[in-house]
């Protein structure tokens, strides 16, 4: 049974950052610790700043939760995960407040975030073995009848997971990482598809965390949250500036223009400019507000490292964050944001030259 939590208390790097409760009406308050007052830093700048007394949240795009913490909830799949261990409990999962599901996130969510009190999954079993697992995901996305012992497990080991294809996280050779399996509409051959667009885009000078092809067909990335055992906070773009992903919300001009404010340095500019040419030419739609983040490193703001880039449709077509306000784009569309961006039209073309080049085996038609 899942007890309701009334008050929810939220750390960072381990030590108290505050405690958040929620109103009647379903928006969450929080209130910043004394000593975090005195000594800690902002994590989501734009929304939370450090400030004493009570916060309430807006009630949209989130629900009513911030944005800071409502990147520490899961997405598509982890999600089908708990509420499917959840009916399996007899507990109704519509029955369960922002508080309880963050409860559930507990220490095992992404970046420097943990939450208490925590709810413990009862954990029968501990497999590592990819293949196994797959075909668990794979009984759980068809429906059909999978082992309650194992569903527990996924649900300790990808159920905080942001994204909604199917994940888990692994330590590998003492290391952690996030390792993926298709979900029901992805090509059979998905993991080495990511995996090529990963290698192809390194050689775009994009940075990313380390990438392998697992058992020849699971994608695997290193966490970048995970830095010799140290924790590093890390803030989606949608949780920063409220902007929706489930549908377009954002723009690449608003995007760059946002991670020069934040971080101070136009090359943290350049990298998303350069990410965006990527996605574009290399038909990565589903670039929406959660598939760009920040991440806070030894007191900087920083862009993080790329990550979900693959072949995709997008909405009907079209690229989920817009350039310009359009869903598609042509080269002098990806020119005039680096113009709008403030940004060195020189050293733009030369990123964009960069980045067609390298990506030439995974180009889309119209940019041959």
């Amino acid at each position: 049974m899942v007890e309701k939590v009334n008050i929810l208390n939220i750390f960072a790097w381990d030590q108290p950052m505050g405690r958040m409760v929620i109103t009647n009406e379903n928006v969450c308050v929080f209130e910043y610790d004394s000593d975090y007052l005195s000594t800690g830093k902002s994590l989501s700048p734009f929304h939370l700043p450090i400030r004493p007394g009570a916060i309430t949240a807006r009630r949209d795009p989130f629900n009513g939760c911030f944005g800071v913490f409502n990147d520490s909830l899961p997405d598509g799949w982890g999600n089908l995960l708990i509420d499917r261990f959840l009916i399996s409990q007899n507990i109704r999962p519509n029955s369960l407040s922002i508080l309880d599901r963050l409860s559930i996130v507990g220490q095992s969510g992404m970046g420097v975030l943990t939450y208490e009190p925590v709810y413990k999954f009862d954990s029968i079993t501990e497999i590592n073995d990819l293949n196994i697992l797959a075909a668990e995901v794979e009984k759980i996305l068809a429906e059909t009848q999978y082992e309650s012992g194992i569903l527990s497990e996924l649900v300790e080991m990808g159920g905080s997971s942001g994204g909604a294809r199917p994940k888990v996280m692994l330590n590998i050779n003492g290391e952690p990482w996030i390792v993926k399996f298709k979900s029901t509409h992805d090509p059979d051959n998905m993991g080495e598809v990511e995996y090529q667009y990963s290698i192809v885009a390194k050689k775009c000078g994009i940075e990313m965390p380390e990438t392998k092809l697992l058992e020849g067909k699971y994608f695997g990335v290193k966490r970048f949250d995970r830095e010799d055992e140290q924790k590093i906070h890390i803030h989606s773009a949608s949780g920063l500036l409220y902007a929706d992903h489930r549908f377009p919300s954002l723009d690449y001009v608003d995007l760059i223009k946002a991670a020069f404010v934040l971080t101070k340095n136009i090359e943290e500019a350049y990298k998303l400019f350069r990410l965006m040419a990527f996605n574009i030419l290399t038909g990565n739609k589903d670039d929406h507000a959660k598939n760009f983040s920040f991440i806070f490193k030894k007191g900087q703001w920083l862009v993080s490292p790329a990550y979900d880039l693959v072949p995709s449709d997008g909405y009907n077509g079209n690229h989920s964050t817009t350039i310009l306000g359009k869903g598609r784009a042509a080269k002098n569309d990806i020119l005039e944001v680096a113009k709008l961006c403030n940004l060195n039209q020189k050293k733009a073309e030369l990123i964009f030259d960069m980045v067609y080049v390298n990506c030439k085996e995974i180009r889309i038609k119209g940019f041959e």
